[in-house]
């Protein structure tokens, strides 16, 4: 796969001749139930690490996202089986192996998006991994999110996505205002800016990719675009 995509210098995307490859190496459903996941620190890199997200799935009428690196490999993919804006998606790599399941929980208001690193059965029998809330702010037109993650019972981290409403670009900044990783509209090498189904993603170092696309995932379904 390396080297498949020279993603910096399209201006379309065209799947036709590799797709059906892509599909032979990336299965169609994730796996039931999932093997344990490596540690976190396996999707943690000491380097500030730049992806490139394509707003379609790999399943012919599916609705998700593609992720690829920069040498243009796939290595996540998020897939939604039902229909678009599903209470229940997943994030995995390009094997399939589920990294987290995302749930929809239903409010009054705004709603509650929680992550677990498992699938199937095994999701009713542990606490999410992380939660996102939905804040809007009327004046301004701006829109945020609280996430909470909790790695054990005894850590606690929390984090804000901001963002402006109707806007595919957002970051994702900790506690004290730090910004982890940002999600904008992609540049050729020529400078022409693509559309808003390919975007850049940038993390910054030491932080977890794996997380880091289950809350790209939850943005994509609050703003309806998976």
């Amino acid at each position: 796969m390396r080297g498949f995509l020279a993603l910096s210098g399209l201006t379309n995307f065209t799947f036709v001749a590799n797709c059906s490859n892509i599909l032979k190496m990336a299965k169609v459903h994730p796996q039931r139930p999932a093997p344990p996941s490596p540690p976190s620190d396996s999707y943690i890199t000491s380097r500030r690490e730049t992806f490139t997200l394509w707003m379609k799935s790999l399943v012919i009428r599916g609705n998700g996202y593609t992720v690829f690196n920069s040498d243009g490999e796939i290595v996540y993919r998020m897939d939604n089986y039902d229909k678009k804006c599903s209470s229940e998606v997943y994030l995995m790599d390009l094997q399939g192996k589920v990294l987290f399941t995302i749930l929809r929980r239903k409010l009054r208001v705004f709603g509650r998006w929680e992550g677990y690193k498992c699938s199937g059965s095994k999701v009713g029998s542990q606490k999410p991994c992380f939660q996102v809330r939905k804040h809007c702010r009327i004046l301004g037109g701006g829109s945020s999110c609280e996430v909470t993650v909790r790695p054990n019972e005894a850590q606690s981290y929390h984090y804000r996505i901001q963002g402006l409403a109707g806007k595919s670009t957002f970051k994702i900044v900790n506690s004290e205002g730090g910004v982890m990783a940002e999600v904008k509209q992609k540049q050729t090498s020529s400078g022409v800016v693509l559309g808003d189904d390919v975007l850049d993603l940038v993390v910054e170092p030491h932080v977890d990719h794996s997380l880091v696309m289950a809350l790209v995932a939850v943005c994509g379904l609050i703003h309806h675009r998976m």
